[in-house]
């Protein structure tokens, strides 16, 4: 069996509260290869960990994020009085311990995002990957050799093309929506193809057997070591 990448979706969200540092430190403590956040920015400029436009799902909280200084967000509770964490802290955390995926949720944070990850010294392999294909562009122009992963939801005509254009190195696609020959022709074209989010044992077994290069699941370790 070839070795599959294991990322862990928001940490590890099948065992914790999502994108905390709880979750993280399970998805560690599992073994995975990359723990995968979202960015999403404060009112008062602070790089954080949520995936929603709004704390309302998340939190004990209402409002939107960006409307929120980090001070007010700390307050909240996340789920088992964890706190929102921002990208420093889940940097300091993963340092030396697993590979970083950090998914740009809005526009205007890659720089601030790439310089994080400079200042923090991460040292470890860092994947930025977004839905937000421009997004990807100032990775690239702040950081020339980062790794970039565009993600596709609902697959546009010339997936492979769109993947190139945007400079992309690897390529996330919905689990439901991969394909051995879609597959083949990005690896064709010199790309690495990750699916999310796997959590079945079925779907993953699947996504296996169409020889991904990773699997981004909220139970990581259901993905077999060979």
């Amino acid at each position: 069996m070839r070795r599959v990448l294991r990322i862990g979706h928001r940490g590890a969200a099948g065992y914790a509260a999502e994108n905390t540092l709880a979750a993280i430190r399970k998805g560690i403590a599992l073994g995975v290869d990359f723990i995968e956040v979202d960015v999403r920015c404060t009112a008062d400029g602070v790089l954080v960990i949520l995936h929603d436009e709004t704390v309302n799902r998340t939190t004990n909280g209402k409002g939107r994020v960006d409307r929120l200084s980090l001070r007010e967000l700390k307050k909240l509770n996340a789920g088992n009085d964890e706190s929102i964490p921002t990208l420093e802290e889940v940097l300091n955390v993963v340092r030396g311990k697993a590979g970083l995926m950090v998914e740009l949720k809005i526009t205007g944070a890659a720089r601030q995002a790439v310089e994080a990850v400079r200042e923090a010294e991460f040292g470890g392999p860092v994947i930025y990957a977004s839905f937000l294909h421009e997004e990807l562009a100032h990775v690239r122009a702040s950081d020339p050799a980062a790794p970039l992963m565009v993600l596709f939801g609902r697959l546009p005509r010339t997936p492979v093309a769109c993947a190139i254009a945007s400079g992309s190195s690897h390529v996330g696609l919905r689990h439901d929506t991969a394909t051995p020959a879609l597959v083949d022709t990005f690896h064709q074209a010199g790309l690495r193809v990750f699916v999310y989010t796997a959590d079945a044992l079925d779907d993953i077994r699947h996504a296996v057997s169409l020889a991904v290069d990773g699997i981004i699941s909220n139970f990581p370790d259901r993905i077999a070591r060979p």
